[in-house]
């Protein structure tokens, strides 16, 4: 298929848009007097190709959509020429020199256009949005999976250098999130190529790492340049989802969520590889970043894609004097006291309860699969959640979700050293209730801000709860150090707990009646 036709109505000039693989889109705006085919820009500025009667741009649209049902002829000719060609100037120089020569065959057709649904082909877009975010976050968490491997290579370090090789990455993300809200990159650009630029950066710079002493201070600062590049893929890649949305925004971000959930678990099954030093795990990384990066030449953008409102430093005051969205945000800092920290040391605390009970050869294998599948577990707390918080609603789902994450993290040290099948079914209940709410919070802002506003609340959201993670990830080495494994997570309950407390709160709110189309 060489593209997909979007229609819309534009009152009495109804147009159609041809999508094609390249990225390109072209009108074809119809009325009584005939039909115009125009090169569609990013600011809104139309380029015409060709003018005429209604039945020409009916054929070739349709011999375009579906090339494989007429014989064989000379505008088959034409899909061949347009349809591989990635570049605006081919596209025109193609369009014009076919016209001119099948003009008179296409003006003696009387096809009309078929309707044909505008988020045709959203199955298929979204599948490979999932695929890509998957395999950019890879770099996330390279260092927690590879942190093991590490300590024996560093010669120096201790818990503040383990724990800035993750937060860097967290305090990296916060800048990339302001700079590109700042600059409002993803208006500006085409969000594909923003993605696939900063995935392709992030993987880059992963290679870098290589060539330095582990530990090292520019290791360190290497890591806080593959934050900034995740800010350009996480992000954009909720706005490319967003676009596709049709009464299930919420699953949308669940899906991308725990997208991002398996993603950031993949370096711990990369880990589990036989032989595989620090250095095979971040090439690993490195390279499934690449992938990604290659995926999105081939994404689809949906018929919903619009500019944000822009984001707005003089209102940031607003998230916090605004008592619905100052208790959403405080759910979601609840919740981000939590997440990060639990995703930076779990690996290590399974290493160290295996270890008790099976030896350290098997802990040492079974420790990267069972973090894996603690963390990507989660990924279905994502889906189901989403699901049912459009169903149920927002503040019901997400105090669930934090009170049984709560729970784990005050329980799950007990376990310490017992059976290993006891301890993981214990962290796989964690790992699925505490991120199944994460995408829900995001949403709740948006339908309590006001339009204008929606940018801004969420950027600050974003970066506040991110920059509360840094705490989170240093406390739980010395956590660890003063109470030792049995108790040190204990501490990150906390936040769920008060996070409960605000979303149960704001579901009281009047406010409340805005989330999930009145379901609270």
């Amino acid at each position: 298929m060489a593209g997909i036709l979007i229609y819309r109505d534009l009152g009495d000039r109804p147009r159609a848009e041809l999508r094609l693989p390249s990225g390109e889109r072209i009108g074809i705006a119809v009325d009584a007097g005939g039909a115009t085919i125009s090169l569609l820009g990013d600011a809104s500025v139309d380029r015409v190709l060709f003018k005429g009667d209604g039945a020409v741009v009916a054929r070739l649209a349709t011999a375009m959509l579906e090339p494989g049902k007429r014989p064989p002829g000379p505008l088959d000719l034409l899909i061949a020429l347009i349809a591989p060609m990635p570049s605006a100037a081919a596209i025109e120089t193609s369009f014009k020199a076919a016209v001119g020569v099948l003009g008179p065959e296409l003006a003696a057709s009387t096809t009309e256009p078929p309707a044909i649904d505008p988020f045709h082909g959203k199955a298929r877009a979204i599948a490979l949005l999932i695929l890509c975010e998957m395999l950019a976050m890879a770099v996330w968490f390279a260092s927690a999976a590879a942190l093991p491997a590490l300590r024996n290579s560093m010669q120096s370090g201790g818990p503040l250098l383990e724990a800035l090789l993750t937060s860097s990455v967290q305090a990296g993300f916060v800048i990339g999130t302001l700079a590109s809200a700042l600059m409002s990159l993803p208006d500006r650009y085409d969000p594909r190529r923003l993605f696939g630029w900063s995935a392709a950066l992030a993987g880059l710079v992963s290679f870098a790492s290589l060539g330095l002493p582990p530990g090292s201070a520019l290791q360190v600062v290497l890591r806080l340049l593959t934050g900034i590049c995740l800010a350009g893929v996480y992000p954009v890649g909720l706005k490319i989802a967003s676009s596709w949305a049709r009464r299930d925004a919420g699953v949308l971000m669940g899906l991308l969520v725990g997208a991002l959930t398996i993603g950031s678990a993949s370096p711990h099954l990369i880990a589990w590889s036989d032989g595989l030093d620090w250095r095979g795990i971040y090439v690993a990384a490195g390279l499934l970043a690449l992938l990604a990066a290659w995926g999105t030449r081939y994404l689809a953008l949906g018929p919903n894609l619009s500019k944000a409102p822009p984001f707005d430093p003089r209102q940031v005051l607003r998230a916090w004097t605004i008592r619905p969205l100052r208790l959403a945000n405080l759910g979601y800092l609840g919740h981000m006291w939590e997440l990060y920290a639990m995703w930076a040391w779990i690996g290590l605390f399974l290493r160290a309860s295996f270890g008790e009970t099976l030896g350290l050869p098997k802990a040492e294998f079974w420790a990267p699969v069972a973090t894996f599948a603690t963390i990507a577990s989660g990924a279905i707390g994502c889906l189901a959640a989403g699901i049912a918080a459009d169903r149920i609603g927002r503040t019901a789902i997400t105090s669930l979700a934090m009170l049984v994450s709560g729970i784990c993290a005050l329980t799950v040290g007990l376990t310490f050293a017992g059976p290993p099948t006891l301890v993981l079914a214990v962290c796989i209940v964690w790992g699925v209730s505490i991120v199944a709410d994460s995408a829900q919070f995001s949403a709740s802002v948006s339908e309590l801000s006001d339009r204008a506003l929606v940018g801004t609340m969420l950027t600050i959201q974003t970066t506040q709860g991110f920059l509360l993670t840094l705490v989170s990830i240093h406390l739980l080495p010395y956590a660890v150090d003063w109470l030792g494994w049995r108790w040190a997570f204990s501490v990150l309950a906390i936040g769920p707990f008060l996070g409960v407390v605000a979303m149960l709160r704001l579901r009281a709110d009047p406010a409340s009646v805005k989330l999930a189309g009145g379901k609270r």
